[in-house]
């Protein structure tokens, strides 16, 4: 029930998906239609286990797709999902570590210790290594496994690289941002490096080609190089678009040149060229025997940032935030071995729930997946069966900002509600502490902010440590129970207790000057060697770190304050909308 409101406000009529010609002109052009509908209903083939294709976007917008109504056309986005099934009721995380880590792992955060911000580049951190990852598991399972893109999970030593975590190649970026031509990367305006690797070493002959171009001509060439009939495959197409900075080549921004935001219009060209290049993707897979045997699962990382260009309207809030625009995601499937296609599917889905899926349909068994706080959803999926999920941790973080209304007190005895943290259970989310910018931003609004756009929505409440919305009637959390339903909150306070049990120590370590790329060349690259010392280090601060968080995860920690400083661009954006929506409004 939760996704019929926006079902309702969103979807674009499947009269209007009208079947696209080639563009001979297109820089990232190298198919040519056969005539045949690509997207149509081929008759499923299972000779073997499926190839999978899993998509990731980053930043990109709940209102950032054309099948949402949105000012942004995505002509081939929109024609897989309309043949496919698409996840109305689909959750991420609200930033980018933590979203690629639980895909990665099939665990929430609070398991692995990414509860807090992301991984800095500089940060002696990466994802743990004592987790077996979704792609070492399919590798077990007879796979070629490529990653392709955007990381993110830490490099700081060679064990950390996604070659060492179960990818047979890898090309692309291991920090979070880089420029899409010179793939330069910055940690603060004297720490900049070259960020572009392929397999461990760097890939300067590169350097100059678009990123979106370069990631599709790579899985362009897996896919034509590979033998469909002798093993499965599987890609992560982790696309660096649409994150800042907003760069594409002119010719995707010309179409949107009416966008009154400049910065709309560039996040939309950016966007287009995505577009283009899941489309070259969809016909390679069809070219070269793969289709008929495939999965493509598309899926963003977290809201889209209205600062930006990102927009997540009619939902509220934005990246970063624990609101439905941080967290509800964009994510379709498309194959032809789904069993009932052409739908809307409402089963709650959550991120990790990719991990068991894949296993699962790789033929591997149970076992292979014990743990894991991900479901397998696939019957949920393909047969419009009920979801196995009925609740979602959205996160424990105690290292954020507290609340300084939030108290014990609050929580009922029972949660510090100062702590950002936030829950979902059945169709009743709850929120406490800090949970993030909480208006609702129209397209458009920022950051240009045109004359006939004065209609932005401003939202100003006391200060409050704790909210309760039903999603499944309200999606745009508009109306707040927490006050009329205090046994709800309750109920749901206590889940939290029960999750934060199982908490592993947070892992946010202080930045290491040997980072510094001036100090390898120029590149990003890791710096630690001894692995043996480094580990024994790192298992002695996760033993101080763990007595501390059980011995005061319902006070406030003393050090929070120091350890937000690292996250700088957190800050920044920050003071950046307080600015502006103090000018503007």
């Amino acid at each position: 029930m939760a996704t019929t409101v926006l079902t309702g406000f969103s979807m674009m009529s499947l009269l209007s998906l009208g079947y696209l010609a080639w563009d001979p002109s297109s820089p990232n052009q190298v198919e040519t239609d056969s005539g045949v509908d690509t997207f149509g209903d081929n008759s499923p083939s299972s000779p073997q286990p499926p190839h999978i294709i899993f998509i990731m976007t980053d930043d990109q917008g709940f209102n950032d797709i054309g099948y949402h109504s949105s000012d942004i056309k995505t002509p081939t986005l929109d024609k897989l999902a309309a043949y496919g099934v698409k996840l109305e009721n689909y959750y991420i995380q609200p930033i980018c570590t933590p979203s690629r880590s639980q895909f990665i792992t099939g665990r929430y955060q609070i398991h692995t210790g990414l509860q807090h911000s992301i991984i800095r580049p500089r940060q002696p951190n990466c994802l743990p290594l004592d987790q077996v990852t979704l792609p070492r598991r399919l590798q077990e399972l007879g796979y070629a496994t490529h990653m392709v893109g955007k990381w993110h999970l830490g490099f700081y030593k060679k064990e950390c690289l996604p070659t060492r975590r179960g990818f047979d190649t890898y090309l692309g970026s291991l920090t979070g941002s880089v420029n899409y031509y010179t793939y330069t990367s910055c940690d603060g305006p004297d720490l900049c490096g070259y960020d572009l690797h392929e397999g461990e070493t760097v890939a300067w002959r590169h350097k100059g080609k678009y990123s979106t171009h370069l990631y599709t001509r790579r899985v362009r060439k897996i896919l034509a190089t590979h033998d469909p009939k002798s093993q499965p495959l599987f890609i992560f197409l982790s696309f660096q678009a649409v994150h800042t900075p907003l760069q594409s080549p002119k010719e995707y921004i010309d179409p949107y040149r009416e966008l009154g935001n400049v910065a709309r219009r560039k996040y939309a060209g950016m966007v287009g060229a995505v577009d283009e290049a899941v489309r070259n993707i969809t016909y390679a897979l069809r070219k070269y025997g793969y289709y008929k045997n495939s999965v493509i699962i598309f899926s963003t990382d977290n809201g889209g940032q209205p600062l930006s260009g990102g927009n997540n309207w009619p939902l509220r809030g934005r990246k970063g935030t624990y609101w439905e625009g941080g967290i509800r995601g964009l994510g379709f499937v498309h194959s032809p071995l789904l069993r009932k296609r052409r739908r809307v599917s409402n089963a709650l889905v959550h991120i990790t729930d990719w991990y068991p899926t894949l296993v699962a349909l790789a033929g591997g068994n149970s076992s292979m997946t014990e743990g894991l706080d991900g479901f397998d959803v696939w019957e949920a999926i393909s047969e419009d069966k009920e979801s196995p999920r009925f609740e979602i941790l959205h996160n424990i973080d105690p290292l954020y900002n507290h609340a300084r209304s939030g108290s014990l007190q609050e929580g009922y005895g029972i949660w510090n509600t100062a702590i950002q943290a936030s829950i979902r259970v059945g169709d009743w989310k709850l929120l406490t502490g800090d949970p993030g910018y909480g208006d609702w931003i129209p397209p458009q609004v920022l950051p240009g902010f045109p004359n006939t756009w004065w209609n932005l929505e401003r939202h100003f409440k006391p200060k409050k440590s704790k909210w309760l919305f039903n999603i499944a009637t309200d999606p745009f959390e508009r109306h707040d129970y927490a006050d009329e339903r205090p046994d709800i909150v309750y109920e749901l306070m206590a889940r939290l207790v029960y999750y934060n049990r199982t908490a592993v120590p947070v892992r946010f370590p202080s930045e290491d000057p040997r980072a510094d790329p001036s100090l390898s060349g120029g590149v990003w690259l890791p710096w630690v060697d001894d692995v043996d010392d480094e580990e024994d280090d790192d298992d002695d601060d996760d033993e101080d770190e763990e007595e501390e968080w059980e011995s005061n995860h319902n006070t406030e920690q003393s050090d929070w304050r120091k350890k937000l400083k690292l996250s700088q661009n957190m800050s920044l954006l920050k003071r950046l909308q307080s600015k502006i929506l103090s000018n503007w409004i």
